[in-house]
């Protein structure tokens, strides 16, 4: 287990005791503090482009988070946003960041704006890039799958590489020629880590309670970046100090899909600021 371990670490990986567990991080650049939380189903590999284009110019941090990639499965198996939220606060803790930019993907949005709402001083300035978290967003057909008990009690066990490549084909736009071999790969080899295919079928599978009225307590400057076919996002709406930008094709994983897009809107935001930050 531990030679398995150690070939998926890269040489930017750093880990910190959170919850009782080791929490796998990349660290890498300088400058103001930007975290940068992947969705469901990846890990920091699903933003490592992004981080990459942004370290010149900032400190990049990317957690996987509990449930995925090197971290592994929560010991309570509790999955629900607000756990996330405190849990993300005490990471930022134990590296040493009172505050930084937060911005996530998918539920990583879900994370920063929970935890942009839930400790504002932590929160420079949010980003969110196809957030989850209104209750009319709708559930990818692979989730709602795992719904059912008897498809939910096998897949707790392994994940089918046919089953992790037609998740992630289903999660971008019309252009997914993203999703190569190479990287089907590594999301299966991933997803497969002990306990992670179970901790996958425990956060789909729990009680995610409605917490969208919360939203427009953000007070934080905030860049919403989404996909023009996105549905459930309402947070340009909800948030008073936001700015959106609208990708034409882009689907769910648009970190991953398009990352120079993404990286420079999120310079051109947060640039300006910087002294903010």
């Amino acid at each position: 287990m531990m030679k398995s371990r150690d070939s998926e670490l890269g040489p930017d990986s750093r880990f910190a005791a959170v919850d009782g567990l080791q929490m796998h991080y990349t660290r890498r650049g300088s400058g103001p503090v930007v975290v940068l939380l992947h969705g469901s189903g990846s890990a920091a590999h699903g933003v490592a482009e992004v981080a990459e284009l942004l370290q010149g110019d900032f400190d990049v941090v990317c957690p996987d988070l509990p449930g995925f990639g090197l971290t592994g499965p929560r010991p309570d198996r509790d999955y629900r946003a607000s756990t996330y939220c405190h849990s993300l606060a005490r990471f930022l803790d134990a590296i040493d960041v009172p505050r930084c930019v937060l911005a996530g993907n998918s539920l990583g949005g879900n994370i920063a704006w929970n935890v942009a709402v839930e400790y504002p001083e932590r929160v420079s300035a949010l980003v969110l890039i196809n957030a989850t978290g209104y209750t009319d967003k709708g559930l990818p057909s692979s989730m709602a799958l795992l719904r059912n008990p008897l498809v939910a009690l096998v897949l707790r066990h392994r994940m089918p590489r046919r089953a992790v490549e037609r998740s992630l084909r289903g999660a971008v736009g019309k252009d997914d020629t993203m999703i190569t071999d190479d990287v089907v790969t590594r999301a299966h080899r991933l997803w497969n880590r002990r306990g992670n295919a179970a901790a996958f079928v425990d956060f789909v599978n729990t009680d995610q309670p409605d917490r969208s009225s919360l939203v427009s307590a953000v007070s934080s400057p905030t860049l919403i970046l989404r996909s023009a076919d996105m549905d459930g996002q309402h947070f340009h709406r909800d948030i008073s100090d936001s700015v959106e930008k609208v990708h034409p094709f882009g689907g769910h994983l648009l970190p991953q899909e398009d990352p120079r897009w993404v990286a420079q809107a999120m310079s051109t935001y947060l640039l300006p600021r910087r002294n903010e930050l």
